[in-house]
């Protein structure tokens, strides 16, 4: 049985502030000295990063599109194994989900299947009594999701938060908390979002600090631990990683880290140590060799474009990343890794194992995608069937091999990425957990080398 306090943070649209609340109650109530597990509903590997500076825990993702319905309560139990709480940041708007797929894997379906409370953050800016109603509409649309209570955003003057206060007496939902405009503690943008926190350091420590604290001020977190507490047991029993290796050698699988390459699921390390490799981390922009002993690579997704003269200047990374790949290395690229091991980006000579360039463009390429494999390699058989998504703003030219990665089957149909050799690249996330015969794979060509 699952006993976690929980909650759900969600909103009736992007940019209501979800970001700040959540971060905000996870610090808040770390610093109260409770052990507090972090989630994110979604694909989204930034937020996790403030999630995980706020509490000192892996920032998780429960996305119920990649994973299916089946693991979300599973990998949530994983994470918050023996934690006092835990404290989910829903995606968009609070039942938005997959393009033309229903409820599937909005904020909402989260909630339902954790069968948590729902705490909806409104920004209060420009309206007055309309907030009742606005709060009505989503705390009636589906009765299957609890909304617990209203933390009210954007508040310009007591005059406001008095007239939002009473509007919302009529509605029978608590306001939990008030936040003012802040724009002190507001995060930095780009083009795929929220800047990381490993590329703002001291910035994001202060940022999370602050987000803490203001909630701290404007939020009753007695009220929204009570809610938390009133989520009854949940019986799924906790997601593990499979195959649990002892055999040695244990070949040494080196996963890129740094300023660079920060998008990462924490249960591909999970995954890969359970299934025997010593997982080491390197980072591209500062490590002028491998690991010692690699056997297999590792290169997720990042930020590439924003360091491609640092990544370009160092060549003796770049030369032994393209020996083992060339060697028959077995070596998983996704987003960021597949233009890395391009010949060269915005014009930067790169790692040079592929033959294609690539290059920012102003279309951003964005969301889920079914594939199917089309070709055996280290990390799946061809015709392995996996659900993924793409979040880029780069273009690759040749955008597939001879012998391609995947083909996709929605939203279009189309052949993309590259597997030659022991190399797989390709723009498409892949959450593991839905599919941990991938990571068992890949350990397998790497102890075979």
């Amino acid at each position: 049985m699952v006993n976690v306090p929980r909650l759900v943070i969600a909103a009736p649209a992007s940019g209501s502030g979800k970001t700040t609340v959540a971060t905000g109650l996870m610090a808040a109530f770390a610093a109260r000295g409770l052990a507090v597990s972090p989630h994110k509903v979604g694909p989204d590997y930034i937020d996790p990063g403030y999630h995980s500076l706020a509490t000192g825990r892996p920032g998780r993702n429960l996305d119920a599109y990649m994973c299916g319905t089946e693991l979300i309560a599973p990998l949530f139990a994983h994470g918050s194994a023996g934690c006092d709480l835990a404290v989910v940041e829903g995606v968009m708007g609070l039942y938005d989900g997959a393009s033309g797929q229903g409820e599937l894997a909005s904020t909402a379906q989260v909630a339902k299947l954790l069968r948590a409370p729902v705490v909806l953050v409104v920004d209060a800016s420009s309206q007055s009594r309309s907030v009742a109603a606005l709060v009505h509409g989503f705390a009636s649309w589906d009765p299957e999701v609890r909304i617990g209570g209203v933390i009210l955003n954007k508040v310009a003057s007591d005059r406001h938060e008095a007239l939002l206060r009473d509007a919302l007496d009529e509605s029978g939902l608590p306001v939990l908390g008030v936040l003012r405009r802040a724009p002190q503690v507001a995060t930095p943008s780009r083009h795929l979002g929220l800047v990381p926190v490993a590329e703002r350091q001291g910035d994001a420590v202060d940022a999370v600090r602050a987000m803490g604290e203001r909630v701290l001020a404007g939020c009753d977190l007695d009220a929204l631990m009570a809610l938390a507490r009133s989520a009854p047991a949940l019986a799924d029993e906790a997601w593990e990683p499979a195959y649990a290796v002892v055999e040695r050698p244990w070949p040494v699988v080196a996963v890129a880290g740094g300023a660079a390459f920060t998008f990462a699921y924490a249960e591909h390390a999970e995954l890969l140590t359970a299934a025997g490799a010593e997982v080491v981390v390197f980072d591209p922009l500062r490590d002028e060799k491998l690991p010692a002993g690699t056997a297999g690579l590792v290169i997720g997704g990042g930020f590439p474009e924003m360091y491609a003269p640092e990544l370009s200047a160092n060549e003796p990374l770049r030369r032994a990343v393209t020996e083992l790949a060339l060697g028959g290395a077995p070596v998983a690229a996704e987003c960021a890794g597949l233009l890395y091991l391009a010949r060269e980006l915005d014009g930067k000579p790169m790692c040079g194992v592929l033959d294609a360039e690539a290059r920012m463009s102003e279309r951003l390429t964005l969301g889920y995608r079914q594939a199917v494999a089309v070709s055996d390699s280290p990390l799946a058989v061809a015709g392995t069937r996996m659900r993924g998504h793409e979040f880029h703003r780069t273009v690759l030219e040749p955008g597939a091999g001879t012998t391609p990665a995947w083909g996709m089957h929605q939203p279009e149909r189309r052949v993309e990425g590259y597997v030659q050799r022991g190399v797989h690249a390709s723009y498409l996330h892949t959450h593991w957990a839905a599919t941990p015969s991938v990571a068992h794979r890949f350990v397998e060509h790497c102890r075979a080398r």
